[in-house]
């Protein structure tokens, strides 16, 4: 056995004895990663997993990274080498010059020169990362990548035991005899672990308001240098919180006024030192505030009555669409395109849908009438097409798709008008109701078996000029 598989078996020792441990898990991840680092003769590494809307990366565990750099900014998992993200690993010789490297400068400053990265899957989806950074510049061997590859695995296999570890404990006294039962992490409804402990009450407050609204968050991911001495930083400002969606970061206050003193002195510093840096200063009465103004929650306490939890907030679902409007553009490039709705709940989804295509097309619209608990009622058309779509590319836009069963009849009778081409593109796929399995070409978000309402849906009526979607109470 050589140097480098000795080193290699001796971290796998430790790690497998770190994983065996009782230790937190910020601490397990921390022990891996230098494990890791050390393995390699590297100078430092990190283990991150993606935050809820699968955008951004946070660290969960580092080894030989300096503050500076862990807290350098929101690290973009799409923008930084994609292909991890893509269960790919990756290995990169001179990180400065790589035109995927988000923080270039950063990297240069910690003297960073070489990188290997590798996707932590869990159940085949990408749940995080694990990289390797060196001083060195470096062609990284097939049995460090292999070496790499494995150590992701471990963690997965880490941040499984510790979801299993929550739920029995979370379910002891209720769920004994279903506990007993348990025989594998498939059993359970896992998800990355959010790699977060919070320093005050109030974060985790407003945590928990970011997550209601479906407001995308990352907590004090970077650190602003106020002041030196001799080129050594003297003081730091971090804020609490990062809202990626609207650029802005987010300093939480109480009511003490020496302390609210002291953060508007370093707000106005930094604000000095970096004027292109959006933060603001909150206080409690400044939250619901917030969130009117950038329209994760409209207008009006009456909107909300009835509203149990927030799906997807209007930020989100103009993200979606315009996205599925650049595809569906891209597809139909240079055709004769006509899109059709099913009245009414569909009216909010088409058009804003239409608004972001950037090609030439035709709209109308359809009406049917659907059993109302009566199995043996037939689904009929109460108003037909005005357009004629023979020998036309018919795009059937839909607001929700669940069993299955109406679209199936219309698509039906669509077809039966010999249109070139039928496809269909629905905001909010239930697949879990489905009783006919219809192919579905685009698809804006899957949810899961409840009732939502909101941007056109509607119960008895109401809800459907709410500019979210949220599961009725």
């Amino acid at each position: 056995m050589d140097a480098a598989e000795n080193r290699c078996s001796l971290a796998f020792k430790q790690i497998a004895k770190v994983v065996n441990s009782e230790l937190p898990l910020k601490k397990m991840m921390g022990l891996i990663a230098a494990s890791a680092a050390r393995s390699l003769q590297a100078s430092g590494c990190a283990i991150m997993l993606l935050n809820p809307q699968r955008e951004y990366l946070d660290i969960i565990g580092a080894f030989g990274l300096s503050d500076i750099y862990l807290r350098k900014g929101a690290l973009n998992a799409r923008k930084s080498y994609p292909e991890i993200l893509d269960g790919k690993t990756v290995a990169v010789e001179d990180i400065i010059a790589d035109k995927r490297t988000q923080f270039p400068e950063q990297a240069d400053k910690e003297n960073l020169k070489s990188l290997l990265g590798a996707p932590i899957l869990q159940k085949e989806e990408v749940i995080g990362e694990i990289r390797i950074y060196t001083h060195e510049k470096k062609h990284f061997k097939p049995h460090e990548k292999d070496f790499i590859a494995t150590v992701a695995n471990i963690i997965a296999v880490t941040l499984e035991k510790n979801e299993l570890s929550q739920y029995l404990n979370t379910h002891h006294e209720t769920n004994v005899t279903q506990q007993k039962k348990l025989t594998s992490f498939s059993h359970l409804p896992l998800k990355p672990v959010r790699p977060t402990s919070f320093s005050h009450p109030s974060e985790e407050e407003f945590a928990r308001l970011l997550d209601f609204y479906q407001v995308e968050w990352l907590y004090e991911p970077r650190s602003f240098p106020l002041s030196w001495e001799d080129k050594r930083i003297t003081e730091m400002f971090t804020p609490d919180f990062y809202l990626p969606e609207i650029n802005l970061y987010i300093e939480l206050t109480t009511t003490k006024q020496s302390l609210i003193t002291e953060k508007n002195r370093k707000l106005r510093q930094l604000k000095e030192l970096y004027p292109d840096v959006n933060v603001k200063l909150l206080n409690k009465a400044d939250y619901l505030k917030l969130f009117v103004k950038y329209d994760f929650i409209p207008l009006g306490e009456n909107k909300m009555n009835g509203v149990g939890k927030y799906l997807f907030n209007k930020t989100q679902i103009d993200r979606r669409i315009k996205s599925l409007a650049k595809q569906i553009s891209k597809d139909y490039q240079g055709k004769d395109l006509i899109l059709i709705g099913v009245l009414k709940g569909v009216i909010c989804f088409i058009s804003d849908l239409m608004q972001n295509m950037s090609i030439p097309l035709e709209c109308d619209f359809m009406a049917i009438s659907t059993p109302q608990g009566k199995s043996d009622s037939p689904i009929k058309i109460t108003k037909d097409l005005d357009i004629d779509i023979k020998g036309k590319h018919v795009l059937m836009v839909e607001d929700i798709i669940d069993t299955g069963m109406t679209l199936n009849y219309v698509l039906n009778y669509l077809a039966t008008r010999k249109p070139a081409s039928l496809k269909v593109c629905t905001l909010l796929d239930k697949r879990v109701r489905r009783l006919i399995d219809v192919h579905l070409d685009y698809i804006g978000f899957e949810i899961p078996d409840e009732f939502v309402v909101g941007y056109g849906l509607d119960v008895r009526g109401k809800y459907r000029n709410l500019p979210f979607i949220a599961i009725l109470e």
